[in-house]
Parts: structure tokens; sequence; C-alpha cells
């Protein structure tokens, strides 16, 4: 009799190496069927373990996925793409050159984000992760808004109080985004049920890396999802790497971090997160289900983080430095691109000038976030807004601290203007 021995998951290429995508499960485009809403959860498990695709490797939408997007929907997800990759490529070389403190980038993820804005309704509340700026975007925030944050000056929207990227948008309904891992999920959760409970048809969406599925926060999300069919689309972004940790340690060897949806009673769906339309459909199937009261769906969106995890990170060290071409799922900017001059609605002429018309709209951004304050230089925020946002009434004992910080900003303001 053997003895049992513990299983280590590999990774599959390490630097130096060539790399291996072959441990990816990949379904013919257009090859999985699309069910009705109300199917049972049961019924989803071939969607948690298949890949739902719709673009084939001619750019050429096929199958039962594809949400025949008209033209203009699918230049305005060109453009927001485009305008989130050219916008993290700045923040990127303003943080090598000292202006920001940190960045990280969505590069080779941005269709997850802007395809998933656009499918979801206006009035649906999103929580995302550090890596959905393209929420943002597709939602109309403007990318000046936050490079302030970025910034933490005069017109920072969280008046300088999180760390940089973690953004919010309360009118556009963009959650404020938090470092600790998957506090988002149970959030989003408890968001979808108080609105069940208000009769209101706005659900709720979140984002998580396939790391933080190994967060105690995803389970009880998860959970409590389940048990009161909270209307919430919840995503799990599997981008391959958690930090420097390969996604087989977050689970994702063996089974799909999709089928996780079923095994605890979720419909599941395992999407091409490369893929705008199949994000779009996928998003939109999920929304729709939630919103008749079928309850949560659990969608694994399969893509690659093209670039290190933040600005703090050299993947260099732990991957092929050469991987992002040889994921077999492409650029989601190439194959978006590449569909929209299939149909004849695009041509590299075009594509070269909305580049070079993004390229000049950030520059000019950037140039406006400055004259804001930045971080070495300039106007600073006020130091008492520390005692605003926080009670409703406050209370006398930060009336008096806040009086008495007022009193000493005045005497220095008086002893700078008599010197």
């Amino acid at each position: 009799m053997s003895e049992p021995r513990l299983h280590v998951p590999e990774v599959p290429a390490r630097p130096g190496e060539e790399p291996d995508f072959s441990y990816v499960r990949i379904s013919p485009a257009g090859a999985v069927p699309r069910p009705p809403i109300g199917v049972a959860v049961r019924e989803t498990v071939p969607l948690a373990e298949d890949l739902i695709r719709v673009l084939d490797d001619n750019g050429t939408a096929i199958g039962p996925w594809d949400p025949k997007l008209p033209p203009d929907t699918l230049r305005a997800g060109l453009r927001e793409m485009l305008l989130t990759r050219v916008f993290d490529d700045r923040m990127q070389r303003t943080q090598r050159q000292g202006r920001i403190s940190f960045y990280v980038r969505s590069w080779g993820e941005e269709a997850v984000s802007v395809a998933a804005a656009h499918a979801l309704r206006p009035g649906d509340m999103l929580f995302p992760s550090y890596r959905n700026q393209g929420l943002f975007i597709g939602r109309g925030t403007p990318v000046l808004d936050l490079m302030c944050q970025l910034l933490s000056n005069t017109h920072d929207m969280c008046k300088g109080r999180q760390l940089p990227v973690m953004y919010h948008d309360a009118p556009r309904r963009l959650f404020s985004i938090s470092g600790n891992l998957a506090t988002q999920y149970p959030q989003a959760v408890g968001w979808a049920m108080a609105a069940a409970i208000k009769g209101e048809d706005h659900i709720a969406a979140a984002w998580v890396g396939e790391g933080s599925t190994a967060e105690a926060d995803f389970h009880h999300a998860m959970l409590f999802a389940k048990v009161y069919r909270a209307p919430v689309v919840l995503n799990v972004v599997n981008n391959q790497w958690a930090i420097s940790t390969f996604q087989g340690f977050a689970g994702g060897e063996q089974r799909s971090f999709a089928a996780r949806g079923p095994g605890l009673g979720l419909a599941g769906l395992r999407i091409d997160g490369n893929d705008f339309l199949a994000v779009y459909a996928a998003t939109a199937w999920a929304a729709e289900r939630a919103r008749a009261g079928y309850g949560a769906t659990l969608i694994e969106h399969v893509t690659y983080r093209a670039g290190a995890h933040s600005t703090s990170d050299d993947p260099s060290r732990y991957r092929p430095k050469d991987e992002f071409p040889a994921w077999p799922l492409g650029d989601p900017v190439e194959r978006l691109k590449k569909h929209l001059s299939g149909l004849g609605e695009w041509d590299d002429a075009r594509h070269t000038a909305l580049l070079a018309e993004l390229e000049t709209e950030v520059a000019a951004a950037w140039k406006q976030a400055m004259s804001y304050g930045t971080n070495n230089d300039g106007a600073r925020l006020d130091p008492a807004l520390m005692f605003e946002d926080v009670f409703k009434v406050l209370p006398p004992h930060l009336e008096a601290q806040r009086a008495e910080l007022e009193a000493e900003l005045a005497a220095a303001r008086d002893a700078g203007a008599a010197t």
C-alpha cells in the first residue's frame, strides 16, 4: 500500500524557461451552450468548467453567447479599454519618476472591467478591487479625478484618507476600494440583500483576484448569497498570479474557481476574460438572473496579468519575461480591434488616431491634476477635513479638538504673514 503524499502545486514555468500554458483548459469559441437565466444551479456545473468564448481566432463572434452588440457600443468599449491602458502607462511612468508613490496597472485585463461596466445598469452598485480602474473609466469617472486621488491633492475625492489607487465614486455608484483582500465580497452581498429588502431592482457586483478566494470573507459572502438568494454578481479575476504566487496555490489546479459556485449552491460561469463580448454576455446573463430573483452567480474570468502586480513588484524574478505574448487568449484590446475591423467598423488609421487622441487627453489631465497640488509642491489639503464625514453630529470632544486645530492653523498663517 502506498503512503499518502503531500501535494504541492507546481509553477508551470520559471524565469529563463519557456512559457507553458498547457494547464489552461480552453473550449472552442461558440461551443458552450447558453441556458435560460432560470436554469437550476446543478445544470451550471459544465458552464463552470468549460470556457465561455464568443470571439474566435479570426475575431468573428459566434455561438449562443454572442450579445450582438451594435458597433457604437463596441467602439465605446474599445475606446475605454484603450483609455485605461494609456492612463495606466502614464501613471506607471509617473511613479517611476517619483511623482506618485504607488500604482497598480490592469494591463491585459481591461475587458474584465470595461465590458462589465457596459453590461450592468447605472443604478447597480459596484464593489471594485484595486485592478478595476476600467470600471471607473467605463462609468465615466474622469481620469483627472483618478489622478488627483493618486496625488492626494486638494481635488482628491478621498480627501487624502486613502492609499493611492483606492478610488471611489459615489455618484456613479462605485464603492471605495479596500487594500484588505476580499472585504468587498461581503459588503456587496450585504448591499444586495438590503436592496432586495427595500424592493429595488438594483443589484450589486464585486470583483476579487483568484488569490483572494483563500480569504474567509470570500466564503462568508458566498454562504450569505446562497442562503438569502442575494441579487449579486460575484467575479473572480483569475489572472494566474497573486503577486508572486501561482494560481494553483489558491486552489485553481484540480477544479476551476467558478466550480466553487455550484459547489455552494450558486450558479457558476467560467469565461474568457480577454474576450469583450464574452465578458459582456456573461455579466448580462448573471445580472438578469439576479434581478429575476434566481440568486447570485460566481463568474471566473480567465485572463493574464501582463505586467507586475504593482510598482513594488518585479515579475521577472518568478516567471518568464515573455509570457504575455504566449498567453493563448491573446490581448483583449487587439481582439476587439480585430473584431471591429472584420465588421468594417474600424481600421488601423482610426486606431492610430484614437490612440494619439487619448494620449493627448491623458497628458492634459495630468497637467491639470498637478495644478491642484502634488506630493511635493503646491496646495495642501485642509487638515480640518479629518473631522468630516465620520459622525453625523460631531461629538463635543472632537468639536473642541477641531477648534484647537483651527486656532493653531490661524496662528501659523499669521506668523507666516508677519515674516
